[in-house]
């Protein structure tokens, strides 16, 4: 049995994240990665949604059930990427973060695998989190995750499999349909989207940096 290292604390942060088993794609077409979303949303309810789901599935109106009920958690940020995804989290409820991760990878695993004729396990085990204790962390992270599919500098049509929450925090008064995140610890501590936007950039030139001299080292080493 895997016991989790991460204690989840009410009102405290967390870098949850995961891949697919054995590295492969959970997502293989943009219907996915809205089925994905969808269900982020969908699934951040206190209360058991049952067939409400597959009724506002099909109906795709995605805001209609947000702010109904109690919330697990609060999104911050998000990135999904064609083989693994990226989520801070805000605990909120209680064993919030656990539950809603408990049903984002069982309902999500449930319709890939319908969906493609497979069985078991879609996810690389439990998912894996860190509790982000420091601002400046809080902030670095967040571009991480903001612009994780950039860093991995997927292109082409994999590019269209990616779902950020990159626009939420760039774009004034952003009209799309995945306005999930609670933004304010972040955008708070600047003067506009724009001074974030600048802050984000550089940022992200660093992490391409970091991660290229990683790269490096190992081919060295090797």
């Amino acid at each position: 049995m895997v016991t989790r290292k991460t204690t989840f604390v009410n009102n405290e942060f967390y870098h949850v994240y995961n891949r697919g088993v054995d590295k492969r794609d959970i997502v293989m077409d943009e219907n996915d990665s809205d089925r994905f979303m969808k269900s982020v949303l969908l699934f951040n309810s206190k209360k058991p949604i049952g067939s409400i789901f597959e009724r506002m599935l099909i109906k795709n109106k995605l805001n209609q059930f947000g702010g109904e009920t109690a919330k697990l958690v609060n999104i911050v940020a998000y990135c999904l990427n064609p083989n693994h995804f990226h989520f801070i989290l805000e605990q909120v409820t209680e064993g919030g973060i656990s539950e809603f991760m408990k049903r984002l990878g069982g309902g999500y695993t449930w319709y890939f695998n319908n969906k493609y004729k497979r069985s078991g396990s879609l996810f690389q085990g439990v998912f894996k989190s860190v509790h982000i204790d420091d601002n400046q962390y809080l902030l670095n992270l967040s571009v991480y995750v903001n612009l994780n599919n950039r860093a991995h500098k997927f292109g082409g049509e994999t590019a269209k499999l990616v779902r950020s929450s990159w626009n939420e925090y760039v774009i004034e008064n952003n009209q799309s349909s995945y306005d999930l995140c609670h933004k304010d610890i972040i955008l708070s501590q600047f003067k506009k989207n724009s001074e974030y936007k600048n802050f984000a950039e550089k940022e992200l030139k660093e992490i391409i940096r970091r991660k290229e001299d990683e790269e490096i080292s190992k081919f060295t080493l090797e």
